[in-house]
């Protein structure tokens, strides 16, 4: 780690280039992009993915670290920011050379010391030390040389994301010293907004820019009633990529259209229904190749108005996980959810606003974009702790697992001690800034009980699903687990006696001092409440699972032994009234007491999140719980709705959890409690039916890591069969086919063997492997009895499990 530097002046002319470049940063390629031919000089100002010839991975930060003094790594290529150079030509200085800018920080690639090792330093008057040639190798290839030492070259450490440092050495032509250069490069239009008026898009007669009724900001283009009549913008691809394009769209009659053309042909159409509250409508998946010329248009109805406004970019989805079934209510309801989940990613390394909110509906300034997308309201320029933790298994279906990563980090680090180890409750698309509307200082922030616990929940969940080390290894992550379960607690005492199990309190209804619950609409301030303590439950197993992943057995036996002990407290002393012994207790008030009755989210998420023990009390708990949300009390925002599939899947009632997840779906095109948008368009929704398909009706249970999955379906009778494809499962992916709950089918799509183990509920009299009896072997699981088999798959090998009697 270097001693701390005094920032030096640019050299002349060097704060206007670096500024230009903020709109050039990078960003995740999602099909190959061009590489920079092997005589070709990189361009100027663009963005690149470095990656060693040998061994595979990406120039990197160290676990995407922000600060000076970071290591430059070889890492796994996972599509962070934190992987893309800018390549800037510097020739005011002498000799000439590229600086290398990492988008995600702004700081420059700089060779550190005696040993030569390669760090991000605040760029200054970049010495020769931070500026490289960059040339062809012999053998395919560049060679990287620092300027003040033109007979070193830089060298890739052996192995792939072994996370250590990369180095200046003399140059030997050997594989280590090669780098690949990708270009990446965002797909941008000019002006999406229409805020600087007509910039970048072209208008037919009877169109035009207005401020009447803009979705956000001071302006919309709007088209007149009648036919022919056109709004449209054609940028041309720098790379080759994949994009879903989209735009905010309000109708005064059906017939309009959205539409993208590919140089000159329509690829793909859209027309729009009569709709006067703005909604967003996407066009998935449209490929282009470098130089390829794109064209948005929007095109007037017939007999109606069409105002048109904030279209948008996105990287199409990495992962394309589909979807067959005898249900065809199913496979629309998943369709719809996986291009209205995508449509909500941002292109990382563009400049985008930042603080957009009711109160600034322009922003309140600009800055660049992280691997993130949207989590809250659409209104909002910022993604939110409780909504992203709901979100994220259905993003890893979509492949989303760099902004997965990136967002629990910034959620990570703003659980400063300043903040009362507590995250923040919102961050803007930064992944670093905290959302003004959110926070006003450390004394006045939205905090809610449940959320740092659910990011801790989700930290181990990203784990099992992807496999990735960083999560059980990287400090800042690594942290944040120990402190939540740590001293957060022991930071936040409260009222109610506990007889000494760690559980903290709140002592407000007020958001912005911190409340117990995330039930908003519930009266009545809480001390402590059933949802914050189920996500300390799980928690504590998440933490559990990480210890285990780092080699800390003592420390994984003890997180396991605190959620056991919450666990038992909670079902034996904590949610028992003597005098309503007939009730559940969902929380306790800032008096001590014990409140029950209908508590909303404090209800529904103790058995989403398995708190409660299996049996006949929980069992009239949901039965109590559906008919709250059934009846004249229920929620009246879809976000609080979208819990009770969780409830109900996790009591392996799938039955139940599909009329909830069917009347969810059903209500997308309804307005939304906020007024200002439909149902469809609040993010949490589509990014939830994706995880509650796969992990609620197929059942699936990964543990990447170890190569195990554990299916289980939970099809009701009403479903015949579903099959998902390309379901991601560390590295690889896999095919699952349930029918019904007797006969699951699986394909090992990935590169990898794979220990498959089908559950089906109930003791079965048999059961076969490819139509092999097996012997009949049982386990009990969360009180259900289980008919198992274990299968180990080799790559591209199917196997069908089935029971019978």
């Amino acid at each position: 780690m270097p001693s701390p530097r005094t920032a030096r002046a640019l050299p002349s002319g060097g704060l206007a280039v670096l500024a230009a470049l903020t709109v050039l940063t990078a960003q995740a390629a999602v099909a190959a992009p061009a590489r920079a031919a092997g005589g070709d000089a990189p361009v100027n100002g663009g963005s690149y993915v470095l990656g060693p010839a040998a061994g595979g991975g990406c120039l990197s930060t160290r676990f995407a670290g922000a600060a000076p003094g970071t290591p430059a790594v070889r890492a796994a290529c996972q599509g962070l920011l934190s992987q893309r150079w800018r390549l800037l030509r510097v020739t005011t200085t002498a000799p000439a050379g590229y600086a290398l800018i990492n988008a995600a920080t702004g700081r420059c690639l700089e060779l550190d010391g005696r040993a030569r090792s390669a760090v991000t330093a605040d760029c200054g008057s970049l010495p020769d030390s931070a500026r490289f040639t960059i040339s062809p190798a012999p053998g395919g290839g560049y060679a990287l040389a620092p300027v003040d030492r033109a007979r070193q070259c830089l060298t890739a450490p052996p192995g792939d994301a072994d996370g250590r440092p990369v180095r200046a050495r003399d140059c030997t032509a050997g594989a280590d010293q090669r780098w690949t250069l990708t270009r990446t490069e965002p797909l941008v239009l000019a002006d999406p907004g229409f805020e600087q008026g007509t910039t970048g898009w072209t208008f037919t007669e009877h169109t035009g820019v207005a401020g009447n009724n803009p979705h956000s900001g001071g302006r919309l283009a709007y088209l007149d009633a009648g036919p022919g009549y056109r709004v449209s913008q054609q940028v041309t691809a720098v790379t080759a990529g994949s994009y879903d394009l989209s735009a905010w769209i309000a109708t005064g009659a059906a017939g309009g259209t959205l539409s993208v053309a590919v140089n000159g042909t329509t690829v793909q159409s859209l027309t729009l229904p009569e709709q006067p509250v703005y909604a967003k409508y996407s066009l998935p998946r449209v490929k282009v190749a470098a130089g390829d010329r794109v064209t948005l248009a929007i095109g007037s109805a017939p007999s109606g108005w069409v105002n048109v406004d904030d279209a948008a970019v996105a990287p199409s989805a990495p992962n394309d996980p589909r979807i067959s079934s005898s249900d065809p209510e199913l496979v629309a309801l998943f369709d719809w959810a996986k291009t209205k989940a995508n449509s909500w990613v941002q292109q990382a390394g563009t400049t985008g606003v930042l603080n957009m909110d009711e109160n600034h509906t322009g922003g309140a300034s600009s800055g660049t974009y992280d691997t993130t997308y949207w989590a809250g309201y659409p209104f909002r320029s910022a993604f939110y702790s409780r909504d992203f933790a709901h979100q994220l298994v259905g993003a890893h279906l979509l492949g989303l697992d760099a902004q997965n990563k990136t967002m629990l980090r910034g959620f990570a680090a703003s659980a400063t001690d300043l903040n009362g180890h507590y995250p923040v409750w919102a961050l803007n698309f930064d992944a670093r800034s905290y959302a003004a509307i959110d926070y006003h200082g450390p004394d006045a922030f939205v905090r809610e009980l449940p959320a740092p616990f659910e990011l801790v929940q989700k930290t181990g969940e990203a784990y099992r699903w992807t496999g990735d080390r960083d999560y059980a290894a990287d400090p800042l992550l690594t942290d944040f687990v120990r402190t939540t379960l740590g001293p957060f607690i022991d930071r936040h005492p409260g009222p109610v006696d506990n007889h000494g199990l760690p559980i903290p309190q709140a002592t407000s209804d007020s958001i912005f001092a911190g409340t117990a619950s995330y039930a908003e609409n519930a009266t009545g301030a809480y001390a402590e409440a059933g949802d914050a303590l189920a996500a300390q439950y799980q928690a504590y197993l998440s933490a559990a699972t990480l210890a285990d992943a780092r080699g800390d057995a003592a420390g994984a036996a003890g997180y396991r032994q605190s959620a056991d002990a919450l666990k038992e407290y909670v079902n034996t002393s904590w949610s028992v009234d003597p005098a309503h012994p007939d009730q559940v207790v969902h929380g306790y008030d800032t008096q001590g007491r014990p409140v029950t009755g209908w508590g909303y989210e404090a209800d529904v998420l103790m058995p989403a999140k398995q708190l409660l023990d299996p049996g006949p009390r929980l069992d009239a708990f949901l039965r109590s719980v559906d008919a709250q949300e059934s009846g004249p009390q229920a929620s009246v925002n879809a976000e609080a709705l979208s819990y009770l599939p969780d409830a109900f899947f996790a009591a392996h009632d799938g039955a139940t959890a599909w009329k909830w997840m069917q009347r969810i779906h059903r209500s997308v095109d309804q307005v939304h409690a906020s007024g200002r948008m439909l149902n469809g368009d609040y993010p949490e929704l589509p990014f939830t039916l994706l995880g509650q398909t796969v992990q609620g009706l197929l059942g699936v249970q990964p543990d990447a890591a170890a190569h195990r999955l554990v299916t289980a379906s939970q099809l009701p009778a009403d479903i015949g069969w579903l099959q998902i494809a390309d379901i991601p499962i560390g590295a690889g992916t896999v095919t699952l086919r349930q029918d019904g709950t007797t006969r699951s089918t699986l394909t090992n799509t990935g590169t990898g063997p794979l220990t498959w183990e089908a559950r089906f509920p109930g003791a079965h009299a048999g059961i076969t492997v490819d139509g092999t009896p097996r012997p009949v072997r049982t386990t009990t699981v969360d009180g259900v009895t289980y008919t198992v088999a274990t299968v180990t798959l080799t790559p591209g090998r199917t196997a069908t499990a089935a029971v019978s009697g």
